[in-house]
């Protein structure tokens, strides 16, 4: 995680004070503890991992359409997959753990494997928590529809057990948003 931590200490877009990706990582890191204490290694490596160097590879050098973003998207899959298995071999991590780690961070077979699913998870629960105010506020052309679709969109990615988390009182909802996230996954 040290190396994971470097790696995104390097960021140069700046969040609260912080490296962006770090502090996103950081977040990941935090929310898994939250959400599943229990998760292996393998599981704790992928989940701060999962956007490492994101900064490397801009939204904007591909197409602004849909097909674009997931072609981004899925590059940075295999990008952050490839970075985190050469750090993790370099910290010593045998490759059954990198691998798992790898199909995790890449999201292969999503809704069958457990550690990918378990990653997915996280990232819905912090986005929910942690930048969907942001994100509104950075989309101000965005209508009400669209943000009930970018909501369920990530609502169906997520788990039952995810779902009854963020239901649970346990995840800190944003409060303006409550109305619109309960209208989305009603």
């Amino acid at each position: 995680m040290a190396l994971f931590d470097a790696a995104n200490r390097e960021d140069p877009n700046q969040e609260a004070g912080q490296p962006k990706e770090l502090l996103y990582s950081q977040r990941m890191s935090d929310m898994l503890h939250r959400y599943a204490p229990e998760a292996d290694e393998a599981v704790q490596l992928a989940v701060r991992a999962q956007h490492i160097r994101r900064w490397s590879v801009p939204r904007g050098d591909y197409p602004m359409t849909k097909e674009g973003y997931f072609q981004w998207r899925t590059g940075l899959y295999r990008m952050h997959a490839e970075i985190a298995g050469a750090l993790m071999r370099q910290a010593g991590y045998g490759e059954a753990t990198i691998g798992r780690a790898q199909a995790a961070i890449a999201k292969r077979r999503l809704k069958s494997n457990p550690d990918s699913q378990l990653l997915e998870d996280v990232a819905g629960l912090v986005f929910i928590e942690h930048y969907l105010c942001s994100f509104v506020v950075s989309k101000p052309d965005y209508d009400e529809e669209k943000w009930i679709d970018i909501i369920r969109k990530t609502w169906q990615k997520m788990s039952d057990k995810a779902h009854q988390f963020a239901l649970s009182g346990a995840l800190r909802l944003p409060e303006q948003y409550i109305p619109l996230i309960t209208r989305a996954i009603g």
